[in-house]
């Protein structure tokens, strides 16, 4: 599979697309003003800790605290006892307890001192786990997963400082080799030298990128990971509160580090700026990949040359159109995302049931297209067209399972429900395309729909039945969107004239585009009345 990497860089955006055998498969976008989570490493302070939810609240500096789950705390911190001395007769050159609250414990050289029970947690290999985690208590944690809606970052203490070649894990004593790096002689070389050189106490993980490498590329890659860690080491020595130790990279820098590998054809940037940062930091980590890095220099947009840019623009379509005439509708609920599979005219099959197969199966394979495109995560369920033969539901699973297998992010298919649907749960790391791009709707909340003008003059109607049972005056003035005042003006026999005729009121109209479709005001003269008459 021949795969390319596109860098458009303007002013507003940057989007980069990885495309597949010349069609678009992922698509990365970042604004300049975004500001992103996923890879940040922190020291937190740990803010509440409920039992109850088997997890922990940490205060790292953000708007709203991070989300910690009791299964996202790594091993230096579970069966928590306390073994330092905090006696004020201590020696004095032992950390006091003060010392150990800022320094020692979040750096998991000791653990943390306290007379509270700690929280458990229960785990099917291990049975019930000590947590030694402790409210107030410094901690050092990375953003897994961006805010969405009403729920904050989430974060782990298994952290992981990334490079092109290996991840570098300051609090995990393995040594993991890619498993697709199958060569066992090649293997146990990477695990020599990242034994070599790494600081007791610290683990890894090696990267297919580092597979064939010269040793000093290699080890260059460890010098800097460990040279990384040790600066942050000294910043977490000289900070009391909340304070963000190291920022992931932008978008452009993660995915060349991470996905510009051997089996990539050819990267193309469109910005000179872009392109040189690129080319200098790849000469740097891995030297053989830098010829296939190019400027593009056509007068053209450059998604437009490679013929994606339709692509790009059906990720923000509700609807899908399908190779034989069907289309897939993607709806986002607070809950989960819903996809429903409609055959359209996609009736060339002679019979109902090889009419469904064709369409679900090319649904499938465009769901599955979609999700790793849009960046869904969370739960996913689609409706397909229903089938009778059960061996047509088993292939149907298994091709959804094929064209899943290449996504990065963890997906899991489930069986098709009684009703017919597809349960799906895909990992979730950031914000889906959706939510990045867009936002609720002021005048329908998002709901996709706003109240009828019909049913704003109703209320309308209502209101002014009240304030002429409760006053004499004759003029009154209805202020609403342009929307409601445009019908309201067209229908006047239903409106102004029928008021008159019916509460002897003179009613004039003044659009305020500020007001909600469904709402509306009532003034005399500059006075706002509404709520005094409801």
């Amino acid at each position: 599979m021949a795969q390319r990497i596109l860098i458009n860089s303007t002013p507003t955006h940057l989007r980069i697309a990885i495309t597949e055998d010349g069609r678009l498969a992922e698509l990365f976008t970042e604004a300049p003003d975004t500001e992103h989570h996923v890879g940040n490493i922190y020291l937190g302070r740990v803010s509440k800790i409920l039992q109850g939810m088997n997890a922990a609240f940490v205060d790292i500096g953000l708007e709203q605290d991070a989300f910690l789950h009791f299964s996202d705390v790594d091993s230096t911190m579970e069966d928590g006892t306390d073994d330092t001395d905090t006696d004020e007769d201590a020696s004095d050159d032992r950390p006091t307890t003060r010392q150990v609250e800022s320094t020692e414990v979040a750096l998991r050289t000791v653990k943390a001192a306290t007379g509270k029970k700690l929280p458990t947690f229960s785990t099917k290999r291990s049975g019930n786990i000590t947590i030694n985690l402790q409210p107030r208590q410094p901690v050092i944690v990375q953003v897994t997963r961006e805010a969405y809606h009403s729920k904050g970052v989430r974060v782990t203490t298994k952290v992981g400082l990334p490079g092109r070649n290996v991840v570098l894990l300051p609090f995990d004593e393995s040594i993991g080799v890619s498993l697709k790096v199958q060569s066992m002689r090649e293997r146990r070389r990477l695990r020599a030298i990242a034994k070599s050189i790494l600081p007791e106490g610290m683990g890894c993980i090696i990267r297919t990128a580092a597979a064939g490498l010269d040793e000093s590329d290699v080890r260059n890659d460890f010098e800097d990971l460990v040279e990384r860690w040790q600066e942050m080491e000294k910043l977490v020595k000289g900070s009391k509160g909340p304070v963000l130790l190291h920022k992931e990279a932008g978008i452009a820098h993660s995915v060349i580090r991470d996905l510009f590998k051997d089996d990539v054809r050819q990267v193309v940037v469109d910005d000179h700026k872009l392109y040189k940062e690129i080319k200098a930091y790849v000469q740097r980590t891995a030297p053989h990949l830098n010829g296939k890095i190019e400027l593009f220099t056509d007068s053209k947009p450059i998604f437009d040359v490679y013929g994606i840019e339709r692509d790009v623009e059906l990720t923000h379509a509700r609807t899908v159109p399908l190779p034989s005439g069907g289309s897939i509708v993607i709806d986002h609920t607070e809950a989960m995302v819903v996809i429903d599979v409609n055959s359209g005219r996609a009736s060339n099959e002679r019979s109902q049931e090889g009419n469904a197969v064709k369409t679900n199966f090319e649904a499938a394979r465009e769901v599955a297209r979609q999700l790793r495109l849009r960046d869904i995560g969370g739960i996913i369920l689609v409706d397909f067209i229903d089938m009778q033969q059960e061996d047509n539901r088993r292939r149907l699973i298994g091709e959804m399972r094929k064209e899943t297998a290449r996504d990065r992010a963890k997906t899991v298919i489930y069986p098709i429900t009684q009703l017919g649907l597809l349960q799906i749960t895909r990992q979730r790391i950031r914000q889906s395309m959706a939510e990045r791009s867009s936002e609720a709707c002021p005048a329908c909340y998002g709901t996709g729909r706003v109240q009828s003008p019909e049913t704003t003059v109703q209320a309308v109607d209502r209101w002014l039945r009240t304030f002429r049972a409760r006053t004499w005056k004759m003029r009154v003035t209805v202020a609403a969107h342009p929307f409601v005042i445009s019908w309201m003006e067209r229908h006047a026999s239903q409106t102004t004239r029928r008021w008159l005729r019916s509460y002897f009121l003179f009613v004039k109209f003044r659009e305020d585009s500020t007001i909600e479709a469904g709402d509306f005001r009532c003034l005399s003269g500059s006075t706002d009345i509404t709520k005094r008459y409801m």
